[in-house]
């Protein structure tokens, strides 16, 4: 109803804890043409501040878990491609957002780090209205202490560093794209110099976190459009 009444895309924004809502969500989205457009999962390590600091520390799972967990669901039933799904929970660091989109992410959000880029000194005072580097704040006094002009050039490098080492990560991985990144092509290792691929660790099936075969060659063409305009220039 409200997709209709809007034209817009609808979706849930949650941390994720007990199951038994995500089933639930997957089985009538399964059996009915009706369900969400999008699924942001956010992980029990992120947060900016403005929640409870209890919350903070100790509600919800772990990104990683809360993805496999979710994705799941949807995968074993063969409608994860309904869905677009967004990670959240400090990824802003290359080999995160990898992980991401490995484990199905189509995109991820950042928080922490796009705050700490424009001057965010971790203050945890964002839910007081009193941040003292004016960046999470209506107070006209301490907002003064942000600058767009400014700070917006250091965001901006935050941003296109951070893509172009997740690109650059990719192409050790021996793809063109972020997206077209497997659970095959990670591994995760342990302190006893041990390792196993996110594939077999969270017994992922053939094909999942992949975009569907229409949406690889239109990511490969684009990409490779891009490329040939580089080199041309």
């Amino acid at each position: 109803m409200l997709a209709d009444a809007t034209g817009l895309p609808v979706g849930i924004k949650s941390a994720v804890g007990e199951s038994d809502f995500w089933i639930d969500l997957a089985q009538q989205m399964e059996k009915d043409s009706r369900g969400v457009d999008f699924i942001t999962i956010d992980g029990g390590e992120g947060g900016t501040g403005a929640g409870p600091l209890v919350f903070t520390d100790h509600v919800s799972l772990p990104f990683r878990m809360a993805m496999v967990r979710v994705y799941r669901e949807f995968a074993i039933r063969d409608i994860a491609r309904k869905v677009v799904f967004v990670g959240s929970g400090k990824l802003g660091f290359p080999e995160c957002s990898i992980l991401a989109f490995a484990l199905g992410c189509d995109l991820i959000n950042i928080g922490r780090e796009a705050m700490l880029a424009i001057g965010c000194i971790q203050a945890q005072r964002c839910h007081t209205g009193h941040c003292p580097t004016g960046v999470a704040t209506q107070n006209r006094w301490l907002s003064r202490g942000l600058d767009p002009h400014h700070k917006g050039g250091r965001l901006a490098n935050f941003v296109t560093t951070l893509r172009k080492e997740i690109l650059n990560l990719s192409h050790a991985c021996g793809v063109i794209h972020p997206a077209l990144i497997s659970s095959r092509h990670l591994e995760i290792l342990d302190d006893r110099f041990g390792a196993v691929s996110i594939e077999d660790l969270f017994q992922y099936g053939p094909g999942w976190g992949m975009p569907v075969k229409d949406d690889l060659k239109e990511i490969q063409k684009i990409m490779e459009g891009l490329y040939s305009s580089d080199s041309s220039k």
